[in-house]
């Protein structure tokens, strides 16, 4: 099993789909990353080369990806937070932040349901 930016990547699969289990490689940068590593998309992982992993492994670490983009992700929300945005706020109450409605689901960001006393007429 190949690591990259200590992911493990399954080999079954194609390298430009087993780049995608790294957080914050999706499919298309997968493609641009094997084109510039002249590595063929539809190889699979297992059948690469020594060479051909380290030129994968130099491509993605150009990019930002894994430890370093959950820490910007999770500083940028926390300054949101900070500043009192609208979004800061949202993150801070648990409620949807991107504008959905809200009286009857988002369930997942709310949790369970809470009865409230009385309510029915």
């Amino acid at each position: 099993m190949a690591r990259i930016k200590g992911i493990d990547v399954p080999n079954d699969k194609h390298i430009s789909i087993a780049l995608t289990y790294i957080y914050g490689i999706g499919r298309k940068l997968a493609l641009t990353i094997c084109e510039d590593a002249k590595v063929e998309p539809s190889k699979k992982a297992k059948d690469l080369d020594n060479d051909e992993l380290a030129r994968i492994r130099d491509e993605v670490s150009k990019y930002l990806t894994e430890g370093d983009l959950r820490r910007e992700v999770n500083m940028n929300i926390k300054t949101k937070m900070e500043i009192n945005s609208y979004e800061g706020i949202r993150h801070k109450r648990g409620l949807p932040v991107r504008g959905q409605r809200t009286n009857r689901n988002a369930r997942t960001r709310k949790g369970k349901p809470k009865t409230i006393a009385n309510k029915k007429k």
